[in-house]
């Protein structure tokens, strides 16, 4: 059977169709209604008021039956989704990730994919082939295999990319509480999202509405692949009955258990803004319309009691639900998977209170920052604990995010809470979501429970644990085939299979080096998430403890590199190529420290040759256990030290002028206003500064913050310093001179460009300060943030008009930059420096649609392209609080290159060509230590940085 509306709506039904000729059917037609009608207006007629009475009884224990697959279900051959014609596929040597026993399960062996379904794992018997002469047998050569991976928080399809004016259909803004609004009615099946998701290994997903109310709508869960119909609903995974059947009609089959339903419900920041409402406003939202609810479940109960019990009742109608209260109905009899958006303990207090008032189960609490502090609360919800839905590393965007902690999902797991990764799409971009699981893992989720979180764990508390999620036999075959181990960094799909159909039509595989078919033996975190927990989700960050002058030792040291002159050079570099070795075999050298500054480097057994430090009694002996030391990073890209809590104003610099678009106070100059500097908005300290710093990220440049054509001027800045008085707080006042050029600017793009000319060509003497002269003067660069290529194309044009005009040389940087490689040569024959702040990219509007998305679906990426071009390129980070995972970043743009960029050229991309397009010219850098590896590997704890600019080293 084709995937189809009938087929995919009731797949556990069978309907028989007759081909009787026209006349005797209008005629059986006839006498049939004729009959029906009269059944029902004559008492006197006992079998058909039998038979409505037996339908009223099969309804009333229908009321009683739970949600789930039939035992029939267990017995299936063939899937509902099966897509006539698909062939059989058998994966030969496989290394088979199960998520069986608890995660701990892995089978070497074959898998069979027929009719939609996994018909066999491990040993595939071959009487079991003979029947299949048209199998299509794929060798995997030992790759790792896992499930589809399950993303249980995404608004895929409903906020569709890329995205335009009034598009979105994730939010209605009608009233808090909307539980007859639906996530199928507003999906997008054309969305640029679909592909790149499946690219990432992700074969299904819950669609959530929006967090804008108490009470958003029903969600529903889809599988991600196109389907010939190209219809909302033909990617639903197991309609509800109740989609587009009410439980009146006359055929319904109440035989049939019913399958679970999907809502989304939030409390907290974002309905509370919307509706200008307090947290008792909320309250009082959830429990008026569930007492509705529960007036309408009572009298259905009291109705079926007394037809139960052959008692007389007060009409032989069944008492329906209104439409707008029967899902919540549905919630009260717990039919319905909720997916609660709930960060605070007060909010999540609340939530359990109202679950055990009505008696309904929580399903899954998503974003969730606070759960890891109150594990006892959540295990007394009715039903027991909620699975907790997290993101690994996204926090402090709002005030009731701020205690969010990366430990959180070892909290909680070691608390024996279930924990789910997720996306909360387009907010992450799905295609990453194993990404979520990789960070988990690095903060100390175990191995088995990160890599359950975004499959079977997921699966689970959507209800649909019985066919995704899992690798057995009779589940769907949806499988991904992985180049190295799932929770190795960088970890991308060779093929993706979902209901058995393979979805990357030409593969671009990338070669990986042995050590990533293993997982990472990531560090132990256990006094930091200790920590996490005993300060309430804001522990100390600042250095345990910091050595001002003196000699320190560093030992059992494999790598060194350093920042010199511009430049990155690689002083030693045993790393462990050879795995026949032991660690013990590849040489350690000692580095020795004074001032803060690099003095002297040696083989461990030939300190002889430091004696000149030797002889100084050093103030801390520190073993990197086979680690590294490296160029601190610089980061650029956020608005890293002017903002602490992005969506909280009172905790940021706030958004600059922009003259191009509103009347600018004659205070400041009116139109012709100097440009603002971020070095006077800069505050120091902030969490994610620190956090930043902890991560490898000493020095960041950041730029002021505007949605507008004007920025102002950038500032350099030391982001372990407490305030900008310290010494080598700031390190250069101003950077380049920043301007965006975009289409989301309320002027047009033609505007912008003729606002720009206007100030290159302008007199040095104007009044709009000094750094538009700079500018014309080519002593700055002119940084511009924009993505098309179209617009970057005529900028382009605009420096070499500039140049001709004056023979002066115009230092141009592009920001941003999703398109560039589309002008890759041009850029390098103008001599332009490109910073990707999103090297990941995604198709967000119509200025990114034209992405280079990397492997499985192109061989190309846009760094790899300009790098081959010789462009100056380098690096940067959107989110303030993703900048101390730049490392990781710089880790998976080496996998991703195919050996094309090596670590020097890796570092490069963070340091020496970042401070080049940006126009730093005080090249000091400092030295960060990695122990039990380098910048480049999960398996590194940064444990030390040496500030030769601010003379301290920082020890954690």
């Amino acid at each position: 059977m084709k995937e189809g509306l009938g087929s995919s709506q009731r797949p556990y039904r069978t309907r028989t169709y007759y081909n009787h000729a026209l006349t005797t059917t209008f005629i059986c037609l006839i006498l049939l209604s004729f009959i029906y009608l009269h059944s029902v207006r004559s008492p006197r007629n006992g079998h058909l008021a039998r038979v409505s009475n037996a339908r009223l009884s099969a309804r009333c224990k229908y009321l009683r039956t739970p949600a789930g697959p039939p035992p029939s279900f267990y017995k299936r051959t063939q899937s509902d989704r099966y897509v006539d014609g698909t062939r059989p596929v058998l994966l030969r040597n496989a290394k088979i990730w199960t998520s069986r026993a608890n995660g701990t399960e892995v089978i070497h062996g074959d898998l069979l994919l027929d009719k939609g379904i996994l018909k066999a794992e491990g040993r595939v018997p071959r009487a079991m082939l003979i029947g299949m002469p048209d199998v299509e047998t794929v060798e995997l050569h030992g790759a790792w295999v896992t499930p589809g991976l399950v993303d249980l928080h995404s608004h895929i399809g409903v906020a569709p990319m890329p995205r335009h004016s009034g598009t979105t259909d994730s939010n209605s803004h009608r009233m808090p509480i909307l539980p007859f609004l639906r996530s199928i009615d507003g999906l997008n099946t054309h969305d640029a999202s679909y592909e790149l998701s499946i690219s990432g290994g992700v074969t299904t997903a819950q669609v959530l509405p929006g967090s804008a109310n108490n009470i958003g709508g029903q969600a529903f869960v889809i599988k991600l692949r196109p389907t010939a119909e190209k219809s909302s609903l033909s990617k639903v995974l197991e309609p509800p009955f109740t989609l587009n059947q009410s439980l009146q009609d006359r055929d319904f089959d109440f035989s049939v258990p019913p399958r679970w339903r999907h809502m989304k419900h939030a409390c907290g920041e974002n309905p509370d803004r919307l509706y200008s409402q307090t947290r008792m406003d909320a309250a009082w939202n959830f429990r008026h319309a569930y007492d509705e609810a529960r007036k309408v479940k009572e009298a259905q109960d009291e109705f079926c009691a007394a037809v139960e019990q052959s008692r007389a009742v007060a009409s032989t109608e069944f008492p329906e639900s209104p439409l707008e209260l029967e899902s919540l109905v549905d919630v009260l009899r717990g039919r319905v998977k909720l997916s609660i958006h709930c960060y605070e303990a007060v909010d999540l207090d609340m939530i359990v209170r109202l679950s055990n008032e009505f008696k309904f189960p929580v399903a899954s609490f998503h974003h969730a920052g606070e759960t890891y502090l109150v594990p006892d609360l959540l295990k007394s919800a009715w039903g027991g604990a909620p699975s907790i839905a997290l993101f690994a590393a996204n926090a402090r965007k709002k005030r009731e995010a701020y205690r969010n902690s990366e430990f959180a999902p070892k909290v909680l797991a070691d608390h024996g809470i279930p924990v789910v990764m997720k996306s909360d799409h387009p907010v992450l971009n799905s295609r990453y979501l194993l990404y979520e699981a990789q960070l988990a893992h690095f903060y100390g989720l175990d191995e088995a429970t990160a890599l359950m979180s975004v499959t079977s764990t997921p699966a689970s508390a959507a209800g649909l644990g019985h066919r995704v999620g899992t690798i057995a036999k009779g589940y769907d075959a949806d499988i991904v085939i992985w180049d190295s181990h799932p929770l190795s960094l960088g970890a991308t799909p060779r093929q993706v299979f979902i209901d058995g159909i393979a979805q990357i039509s030409e593969p671009h595989h990338l070669s990986k080096p042995r050590t990533s078919q293993e997982p990472p033996h990531t560090p132990d975190f256990s006094r930091e998430a200790a920590d996490a927990v005993k300060h309430q989700g804001t522990p100390p960050l600042e250095a345990k403890r910091v050595i001002h002058s003196g000699v320190v030792k560093f030992i059992g040291v494999r790598s060194l590199y350093v920042q010199d002159k511009g430049n990155i050079q690689t002083l030693f570099d045993y790393e462990l190529r050879d795995e026949r070795l032991n660690p013990s075999q590849i040489s350690n050298w000692t580095v020795f420290v004074r001032d803060g500054a690099l003095e002297c480097y040696t083989p461990a057994r030939q300190e002889s040759a430091c004696a000149h430090v030797t002889e100084i009694q050093p103030e801390v002996v520190i073993d990197l256990d086979g680690g590294s030391l490296s160029p601190g990073i610089t980061s650029f890209g956020s608005p890293l030290g002017l903002v602490e809590i992005r969506l909280e104003p009172s905790t940021n610099d706030g958004q600059v002028y922009d003259p191009l678009q509103q009347q600018v106070s004659g205070l400041l100059g009116g139109a012709d206003a100097a440009p603002v500097r971020a070095s006077d908005g800069l505050q120091l300290g902030g969490r994610n500064t620190l956090l930043a710093y902890r991560g490898g990220v000493t020095q960041a440049i950041t730029a002021p913050m505007g949605s507008g054509f004007l920025l102002g001027v950038s500032v350099s800045f030391s982001t372990g310093a407490k305030h900008s008085l310290e010494r080598g707080a700031i390190i250069q006042h101003e950077n380049a001179l920043h301007v965006a050029l975009n289409r989301r600017i309320g002027a047009s793009v033609s505007t912008q460009i003729a606002a720009l000319r206007r100030k290159l060509f302008g007199s040095s003497v104007d009044a709009d300060g000094a750094a538009w002269a700079r500018i014309r003067e080519g002593e700055i660069p002119l940084v511009v943030h924009v993505d098309n290529a179209d617009i970057m194309a005529t900028l382009l044009k605009l420096k070499d008009e500039y140049e001709s005009a004056t023979g002066r040389t115009l230092l141009v940087t592009f920001s941003d930059a999703i398109e560039a490689h589309l002008l890759a040569e041009d850029i390098a024959r103008s001599n332009i420096s490109v910073i990707l702040t999103a090297r990941k990219p995604f198709p967000f509007d119509w200025d990114t649609r034209r992405i280079l998305p990397g492997a499985p679906l192109s061989a190309e990426t846009a760094l790899s392209t300009l790098l081959e071009k010789n462009v100056n390129v380098a690096v940067g980070v959107v989110d303030e609080f993703d900048a101390r995972h730049a490392r990781f970043d710089l880790a998976w743009a080496q996998l991703d290159s195919n050996g094309a960029i090596k670590k020097e050229n890796a570092i490069a991309l963070v340091t020496s060509n970042l401070h080049r397009a940006l126009g730093l010219t005080d090249l000091g850098s400092d030295l960060v230590a990695y122990k039990g590896g380098d910048m480049f590997s999960m398996e590194s704890k940064i444990v030390a940085v040496v500030s030769r600019r601010r003379k301290v080293i920082d020890m954690f």
